[in-house]
């Protein structure tokens, strides 16, 4: 439950910015914003007091449809004052980010992070993370989408290639506005521009802390969306929005450290991890199998780590090879980090960083080693002994379902709601039949 000096610290932080109206957000099972818009002197009547927001938040699927028996009812929320941004599509407004503090406090994702991100502390460990996103913009609008059925869609800067500086050049002043608005919504960007292949972009945000990093990268890609379907186009972040497209990755970049400073993936040699890096990378790689359902929460994501695509796909790593699911960035410079690239574009950021930190913080913690780097290709000759990875997002539910690591890292409550809805997810598409399915079985069979 928030107290009255948190709420009073929030009240302060608003008031100091001009605030008049609240954009309140909690995040749902599958990374998704939902709001209520609320005048600034509603603050305390709606957090901590009362019955803040209904539990059905952590009961439905993407199409606001359930997947339990409930009951549905009220709970308590609070709000973070850490998680203030601006909101730039109304002024004098701000995001807030809350949560639930009842039952359903032990399902929420971003609690499910900041338990890792305390287990970091006890360890002595400070966290640093940041996201790059790519996706894919279309000239679509909502009604034009649907009028198709989803059918084939026109690709914005269909000219475009990867980093082309004449693409850039081109959509200078969209890309300049889109920066803009970021800016306004306080998300730090190292990189925003053109990528690979017809209406595809990509951003890198800022490195910070953990809670903040999941947090910038949720309100960047709400943000990403809304602005550019004022523009009468569409941001698409799912990891394989069709045959041709290329795989849409949501990588994680992660460095620690200790209590006296030091950083812990920062050594002298660029070719050998230290010794804390080569157990972070082990334990990673040693739990991806049965926690993969939390970075690839979606159907589509699984597309995305098939043959054909440059998306990493197995439980390996490397130094400086993008074809791994774990890059490590060595040497002694600050820039030295891990960087996880299983993830697609639509990773829920804060249980996909969740992941990565239990994961690699566990392998601190038991000595595990990492296997030998990869030097060719992971995609195609991850070494004897890899650990395979679960073949769709069912077989990952399974798993996680089935993990005593999990339930010991997350909790019982988390692991049963969260599998439950990916057993839902993945059986709500079991029935549906896509265009590629009829151009290869119609006439066949």
């Amino acid at each position: 439950m928030a107290s009255d000096g948190d709420i009073g610290h929030l009240r302060a932080l608003l008031t100091e910015r001009g605030t008049s109206t609240v954009h309140l957000v909690l995040q749902d099972l599958d990374g998704g914003l939902r709001e209520r818009r609320i005048r600034l002197a509603d603050l305390e009547r709606t957090i901590g007091k009362g019955t803040g927001f209904c539990d059905v938040l952590y009961q439905w699927d993407v199409g606001d449809s359930v997947f339990t028996p409930g009951p549905f009812v009220g709970e308590a929320i609070a709000a973070d004052p850490a998680s203030l941004r601006g909101y730039p599509f109304e002024p004098h407004a701000a995001w807030v980010v809350a949560d639930f503090t009842g039952p359903s406090a032990a399902v929420s994702p971003r609690r499910l992070l900041q338990a890792q991100v305390e287990r970091a502390a006890a360890l002595g460990l400070t966290v640093t993370a940041g996201f790059e996103f790519e996706w894919l913009l279309y000239r679509e609008t909502a009604e034009s989408l649907r009028a198709k059925a989803w059918g084939p869609m026109v690709p914005f800067a269909p000219d475009n290639r990867c980093w082309d500086a004449i693409s850039a050049a081109i959509n200078a002043d969209l890309i300049a506005e889109h920066h803009a608005i970021l800016d306004g919504a306080d998300i730090p960007l190292v990189g925003l521009g053109m990528e690979l292949g017809a209406g595809c972009l990509e951003a890198s945000l800022g490195a910070t802390g953990p809670m903040a990093a999941a947090d910038n990268a949720a309100f960047f890609k709400a943000a990403t969306k809304a602005f550019y379907r004022r523009k009468g186009l569409s941001a698409c972040f799912m990891a394989q929005p069709d045959l041709g497209a290329p795989g849409l990755s949501g990588h994680i970049h992660l460095s620690l450290t200790d209590s006296a400073g030091r950083e812990l993936f920062r050594g002298p040699s660029a070719t050998e991890p230290t010794g804390p890096a080569r157990h972070f990378i082990g334990g990673t790689l040693a739990l991806l199998p049965e926690l993969a359902a939390l970075p690839l929460h979606t159907v589509n994501a699984w597309r995305r780590l098939s043959p054909g695509n440059w998306a990493p796909r197995t439980a390996t790593w490397s130094v400086q090879n993008y074809s791994t699911g774990i890059r490590a960035v060595l040497g002694d410079h600050p820039g030295a980090r891990l960087e996880f690239r299983i993830p697609g574009a639509d990773v829920h950021p804060h249980l996909g960083l969740a992941m990565f930190l239990a994961a690699g913080l566990t392998g601190l913690e038991q000595g595990i080693e990492a296997p030998p780097p990869v030097t060719g290709d992971g995609r195609l000759e991850p070494p004897p002994g890899t650990p395979p990875l679960p073949r769709d997002l069912h077989a990952a539910a399974e798993a996680l379902a089935a993990s005593a690591t999990a339930r010991r890292l997350f909790g019982d409550a988390f692991v049963d709601r969260f599998a439950a809805s990916r057993f839902h997810e993945f059986d709500s598409l079991r029935r549906a039949v896509s265009a590629a399915e009829r151009a290869r079985y119609f006439e066949a069979v």
